[in-house]
């Protein structure tokens, strides 16, 4: 259902943290000049954790609205509590969108058997494809693959992000869930060998700022033409490493921002990219060709 170079989108903020809505339409209408083959709104990268609820549905309304179609909108609405993850997913289906991105539960550290109930009960309620997100680094809670061949069973259960980076955990999920079930990185780093080894795609970070390139590297390993996938994600890796030099989204936000492509807001608990950070980001944007030298 969803391929290719799907972009984690930041949320755009004003130096106050306002958010920044004439540069939110105006990303969206980059990454469909640049061909980006699907938009996740309200991630991780999107700042969700700070989002109140009404603001949560404006950026997402606003995102679908922008994209007119053109491409699909996933929206992120995972949660730590049941109900509020229901609510989250309820609104994004109102709000437009083409599918949804749910968490797993956070800090509360559920059973196997909590997270088979956690996402049965959000299918259940809202008749929404959903995609699962599996990210231990971030949650201290992993989802195992014979939890996700549950899950996968449940027809708006769609697919998985899985952000482990594990090619090995990945071919167990294919051989659990079936080709028809989509398996998606949800990291720049190792997406290559993931779809290299029969994934669909890329939740990424660097399709930010190299949206064109992130896109002809997925092509690429998507159409098994593992030498120039390889080639092109080896030209990428500075930018997979060094978007990931402070806790995302710090770092992306700060290249927009450095390439002119929005303000450079960003919400506490989040701090401005410290300045040796800085240095050494800037130095690898512009060997990118992505700032003036």
């Amino acid at each position: 259902m969803f391929r290719g170079s799907i972009v984690a989108l930041v949320t755009p903020m004003h130096a106050d943290g306002a958010v920044d809505w004439e540069s939110l339409r105006r990303l969206v209408d980059w990454h469909v000049e640049q061909g980006t083959h699907g938009i996740v709104a309200t991630g991780t990268t999107g700042e969700s954790a700070t989002l109140g609820f009404e603001e949560h549905d404006l950026v997402i309304k606003e995102i679908v609205s922008a994209a007119r179609g053109r491409l699909p909108v996933i929206a992120g609405t995972g949660a730590n509590n049941t109900d509020e993850a229901i609510r989250l997913t309820r609104d994004a289906k109102e709000d437009g969108a083409d599918a949804c991105l749910l968490v797993t539960p956070y800090y509360n550290k559920p059973t196997q058997e909590g997270l088979y109930q956690h996402f049965l009960a959000i299918a259940r309620a809202v008749d929404i494809p959903q995609v699962l997100y599996n990210v231990p680094g971030r949650t201290a809670c992993d989802m195992l693959p014979e939890t996700v061949e549950r899950l996968s069973k449940v027809p708006n259960i769609v697919g998985l992000k899985e952000a482990t980076g594990s090619v090995e955990r990945v071919r167990e999920l294919q051989e659990r869930c079936g080709p028809d079930f989509d398996i998606i990185s949800g990291d720049d780093g190792t997406a290559l060998e993931l779809m290299l080894a029969g994934g669909h795609g890329d939740i990424s970070v660097t399709a930010n700022v190299a949206p064109a390139r992130m896109v002809a590297m997925c092509n690429a390993a998507l159409e098994g033409d593992a030498d120039r996938a390889r080639a092109l994600n080896d030209e990428l890796d500075p930018l997979h490493r060094d978007l990931f030099i402070e806790s995302s989204p710090i770092p992306v936000k700060w290249a927009l921002y450095e390439m002119g492509m929005m303000d450079r807001g960003i919400r506490l608990p989040l701090t401005p990219l410290s300045a040796p950070a800085q240095e050494r980001l800037r130095e690898t944007l512009r060997a990118q060709g992505l700032l003036e030298a």
